[in-house]
């Protein structure tokens, strides 16, 4: 999918501080839905870097952000402020998870695949009032969302630190965009790019504290995650192995094949983490025979420690099932 070309040198360093802000003006309940950027020219700079720059400046968190004009920046920070306010605080005695569900492409499929993964963990872990999601536009005129970028990941990351119990809650974070082989392409129009590379997530996350993790990457290369993250307290669900490519990800899709068998079809149904992800797997291995796919081979990892917290949240999850939404991810392989 997205290769190396999507890193440079250009530091979000305004975003960090952002701060929660005033009641908001009643002109911003009365914006319109927006629309997805369209994906023009190569992004910016990037295009020069060998191999080991992009490493070092994925590693390091460097995304690009230009051609931003400061009414659309402040309407953002006001998405990101009201949703890091609306988040409960932690419940004493219980093992609560706290939800965040990213589209890093502003593709209106990963939006619509972000969404509608919010909704089924928030239900399946408990997580109403602990959920944030950030995706741009999903080309359906749905509400205006914070956009998922890097630097709104780490925000969010750093908020939910402050607010959970660190020794007795979850986080549940599902990611979903391009991939390259050193991470997950940020690619907002023209006017964003990054990549989260598996040792920045790793660092983030270590770094203030959130040990007990469930991380699902629905992405190609998305198996560089699982040694990254994998420890006896986490989790880690992967869309393929670290050398190839998943499948699902056009523009005009709903949902990607890892997506649409995970989060669509497995999760939906009152059974344990590792049986969701072994149906996820069977699932996409029959659809990309159908297609005469290379296989993907999704990946997943579960520690010792974690089949507790895991088997704690499994006991609130709702005993009947949800049905599936938007059309199945495998419907693109009759147009082929």
């Amino acid at each position: 999918m997205a290769a190396v070309r999507y890193l440079r040198i250009f530091l979000s360093a305004f975003l960090a501080t952002i701060a929660l802000v005033p009641a908001t003006p009643p002109s911003v309940a009365q914006e319109k839905p927006r629309q997805p950027p369209v994906h023009g020219p190569p992004p910016p700079f990037f295009n020069a870097l060998s191999y080991e720059d992009a490493v070092r400046y994925s590693d390091g968190g460097t995304e690009v952000e230009h051609h931003r004009t400061p009414a659309d920046e402040l309407a953002e920070h006001r998405r990101i402020a009201r949703s890091l306010a609306a988040l409960a605080p932690q419940r004493k005695g219980v093992v609560d998870a706290y939800v965040v569900s990213i589209a890093l492409d502003s593709d209106g499929n990963f939006s619509r695949e972000a969404r509608e993964a919010a909704r089924v963990l928030a239900r399946r872990y408990d997580a109403a009032g602990r959920s944030i999601t950030l995706a741009g536009p999903d080309g359906r005129g749905g509400v205006d969302l914070p956009r998922g970028s890097p630097a709104h990941l780490g925000l969010v990351l750093a908020r939910i630190a402050e607010v959970m119990d660190r020794a007795e809650d979850v986080l549940v974070l599902y990611t979903t965009s391009h991939g390259a082989r050193i991470g997950v392409v940020y690619n907002d129009g023209d006017n964003g790019f990054g990549i989260i590379s598996p040792a920045r997530l790793a660092a983030m996350l270590d770094g203030l504290g959130i040990k007990r993790r469930l991380v699902i990457v629905s992405a190609c290369y998305s198996g560089s995650f699982v040694p990254a993250l994998s420890d006896g307290d986490s989790a880690v669900l992967t869309a393929s192995v670290g050398d190839r490519t998943s499948f699902g990800c056009q523009a005009d899709n709903d949902w990607t094949f890892f997506g649409d068998a995970l989060i669509n079809q497995a999760l939906r149904k009152a059974q344990p983490l590792d049986l969701a992800a072994a149906e996820a797997a069977r699932l996409v291995s029959e659809w990309e025979a159908r297609g005469r796919l290379q296989p993907s081979l999704p990946q997943s990892f579960i520690g010792d420690r974690a089949k507790l917290w895991l088997a704690a949240l499994d006991q609130r999850t709702p005993k009947a099932a949800t049905a599936p939404v938007g059309t199945p991810a495998v419907t693109l392989l009759d147009k082929r």
